[in-house]
């Protein structure tokens, strides 16, 4: 099977590459046409141990996948409950230009739960693998086929969109898969889907599987990532005729999880030029999605991790500053991102000089090898080097220390049985400014405290928020990170505390400061 890369002949593109001969049943993936994407976060990443999403954290991410040009959206499992269907329904009322489905198992009552929801159609999930017919549902093949037949004439006659999945269809017998899925295409359904849904199968056994149901009718492709292979088989399923992949943002799901789309869109996009979602909506879709499941994106993943457009080596730093795409495959713009320079262990004399330039400070030749030699002293302690640590440095080098704008006078969090509260006292260019908020913690509340006493200062928003413990026992200290951002300036800094509350109102003000403290305009809040 041949991957065909790009015609344009441009640096980016994928070189053609052989992975299992000629087959007469693949196509070169940049001749496919138009690929779509289903998105199951909300159903099949919701299912990720830990993970349960409220009515409002449902309809915000569907929002955001709708904007992300996410052609299929499956809201959920209208069989799961009622609190599940209200979260079903708060999606199909969104008039979304996406199609929005349910999840149903092979029961005629959960197509009638999913039409209570409203929803456009049905993801209808039926046993494939002898484990799943015998074993689990307890029936024969045959009347596997006549239920699935009634299930999907009873779907369309309710004017639904009908997917048939054969659960575990690459551990199935591909002649009764074939068969079942074949029938279901004949009883009306408007697609079919190969599954891989314990991540058992190996790139050939994608091709063959999807291969021969494309010849049936129009094929869905749903991989799970247990062996790490769910982009790699999304890609050979689509070159062997699937035209929709089933997955996750962030890959986030059972088990490993399933195919990342933000992973499958770049890679169609960068190496055939094939378009499917809007990408440069991916990294918010991404950091939302990952604020409201709890589970924080790797810094390595791919396309939305922090590390992925970041550069700390001084040989990678000073060859993107000459040229951006020196240790690129792509800018991180395309994909709704920004390129950072970190600086450590490994940082160099541009990577330095293009940090001090982004916070106009201006140095010495003499100055800055001063200033490169403590950053890599930082960093050989293993310590992160944050902006406020380098213009820390800078102040002490050249001798012209800031005084400070914005200072934290005083502190109180409480928390219990009762809502958590924390009220703040700060001093903002000598006027103190006291605020109190509620929060889901203690910290929550302490941040929000110190937000609203910083709101007649300036619009900042906080990026990113990190925590370390850095010493065991009850006791332990603990760093607190924090990246802000107020318009195109960028601060990250760290405090330590054995409060985590202390050190996250410390982290935020300290970043305030750096953010204004080369602002000319007044921050006394007016009358």
């Amino acid at each position: 099977m041949k991957f065909a890369p790009k015609s344009d002949g441009s640096e980016s593109s994928v070189s053609q590459h052989t992975l299992f001969g000629d087959h007469p049943a693949t196509r070169p993936l940049d001749e496919v046409g138009e690929v779509q994407f289903l998105d199951t976060t909300l159903r099949d990443g919701e299912q990720a141990p830990g993970v349960s999403l409220t009515p409002d954290d449902k309809a915000d991410i569907a929002r955001k996948l709708d904007a992300a040009r996410i052609d299929v959206i499956e809201a959920g499992s209208a069989c799961t409950g009622p609190g599940e269907r209200e979260t079903i329904s708060r999606v199909t009322e969104l008039d979304l230009d996406a199609t929005v489905t349910s999840f149903c198992r092979g029961i005629r009552n959960d197509i009638d739960l999913a039409l209570e929801c409203g929803v456009d159609g049905v993801n209808l999930v039926v046993p494939a693998s002898d484990r799943h017919i015998e074993d689990k549902v307890g029936t024969s093949k045959a009347d596997n086929v006549q239920s699935t037949v009634e299930l999907v004439e009873y779907a369309k006659a309710n004017d639904l969109w009908v997917e048939v999945i054969g659960e575990d269809g690459s551990r199935a017998d591909l002649d009764y898969l074939e068969e079942l899925l074949g029938a279901a295409l004949d009883a009306g359904a408007d697609r079919i889907c190969w599954a891989d849904t314990v991540g058992h199968a190996t790139p050939d056994r994608a091709l063959e599987c999807v291969a021969r149901l494309s010849e049936l009718g129009p094929v869905s492709t749903h991989t799970h990532d247990d062996l790490g292979l769910a982009v790699t088989n999304a890609l050979v399923s689509i070159a062997a005729g699937a035209d929709l992949v089933h997955g996750t943002i962030n890959g986030i799901g059972e088990r490993a999880g399933n195919v990342a789309l933000e992973e499958v869109a770049i890679a169609l996009d960068h190496g055939y030029g094939v378009e499917t979602m809007e990408l440069t909506e991916v990294y918010d879709l991404a950091d939302l999605i990952a604020n409201r499941t709890g589970i924080p994106l790797a810094p390595n993943k791919a396309v939305v991790g922090q590390n992925a457009f970041t550069h700390e080596s001084g040989i990678h730093t000073d060859g993107t500053l000459k040229d951006d795409a020196m240790y690129e495959p792509y800018p991180p713009e395309k994909v709704g991102r920004e390129r950072r320079l970190a600086l450590g262990k490994h940082a160099g004399r541009a990577g330095v000089q293009a940090a001090l330039d982004e916070h106009d400070v201006s140095v010495t030749d003499e100055q800055l090898s001063e200033i490169v030699g403590r950053v890599k002293e930082i960093g050989d302690r293993g310590k992160r080097v944050t902006d406020a640590d380098l213009l820390t440095i800078a102040d002490e080098v050249t001798g012209q220390e800031q005084d400070r704008r914005v200072e934290l006078l005083g502190l109180t969090a409480v928390s219990g049985s009762d809502t958590p509260t924390a009220s703040v006292r700060l001093s903002v260019d000598g006027e103190e400014r006291k605020e109190a908020a509620v929060g889901s913690g203690p910290v929550d509340a302490a941040m929000n405290a110190a937000e609203a006493a910083l709101s007649h200062t300036a619009d900042a928003t906080l990026e990113d928020y990190h925590v370390d413990a850095i010493t065991g026992g009850t006791d332990a200290m603990v760093t607190v990170e924090i990246e802000m951002s107020r318009g195109d300036d960028h601060v990250a800094v760290s405090a330590s505390d054995s409060d985590i509350t202390r050190a996250s109102v410390r982290a935020m003000v300290d970043a305030m400061d750096r953010l204004v403290t080369d602002e000319d305009e007044t921050l006394v809040a007016d009358d």
